[in-house]
């Protein structure tokens, strides 16, 4: 069955080196267990995603190498924007001919 992904995508320098999202991260996910909601946001590096036609807009805005926070819940995706000024939203629905897994990210050789 296919699902609505909400995401964040910047460059990976950005999100991992020069903002904290390692710490919003854990703030949500600690927010989760309190509330004892199941973790509905992932963060990917080289978001395979952002390769999928409708997503050219985004991948042409978006330094490489990329990361994205992606979740089924738009709140999650809407409270790291507020957060993180430079970065891209959007959604996507998946699985998809374009985007046969979700979460999948891109492999270098």
């Amino acid at each position: 069955m296919s699902q609505i992904y909400y995401f964040i995508a910047a460059s990976r320098k950005f999100l991992c080196d020069q903002e904290p999202l390692s710490e919003f991260l854990k703030e949500r996910a600690k927010n989760y267990g309190d509330r004892k909601k199941e973790i509905d946001f992932w963060f990917i590096e080289s978001p395979a995603f952002l390769d999928a036609p409708e997503l050219a807009e985004i991948k042409k805005i978006c330094p490489s190498p990329s990361a994205a926070v992606v979740s089924t819940d738009p709140q999650v995706i809407r409270w790291l924007k507020l957060r993180l000024e430079f970065v891209a939203t959007g959604e996507f629905i998946a699985p998809s001919s374009s985007i046969p897994e979700p979460l999948s990210a891109l492999v270098f050789k």
